[in-house]
């Protein structure tokens, strides 16, 4: 039984799940929008949104707790400077997924996850 266990769990331990995770969100920062299979896409977008909702406030601590999840100084610095303003009005909702179809290796669901206009 999974009690009190949510999300999914990719087929990874936590600390795998948790680098993936840093890894899709730094790509999505950098680039704008990603493609990847729909259960990472989903598993994404909460991760992604608390970060921008970080970049808001833009205080030193909201940078050093981003700086955990966010390694690399430029996608940091985009973060920052350029999405918390964009998003500073809104409330949230700052991602969109939309069906790609299946991949055609192995036939998973595909996703393409971008970040919307501000």
């Amino acid at each position: 039984m999974r009690h009190a266990t949510a999300g999914r769990a990719l087929r990874r331990t936590g600390e795998q799940k948790r680098a993936l995770m840093r890894s899709l969100a730094t790509s999505l920062i950098e680039q704008g929008a990603i493609e990847t299979t729909e259960a990472k896409a989903k598993e994404l977008r909460p991760f992604v949104e608390k970060l921008i909702t970080k970049a808001k406030t833009g205080t030193l601590h909201a940078r050093r707790l981003a700086g955990r999840d966010i390694q690399k100084r430029e996608a940091a610095d985009k973060l920052f400077q350029e999405l918390g303003p964009r998003y500073a009005k809104r409330p949230g909702g700052y991602t969109r997924i939309l069906k790609t179809g299946h991949r055609k290796g192995d036939g998973a669901e595909m996703a393409r996850i971008e970040l919307i206009e501000g």
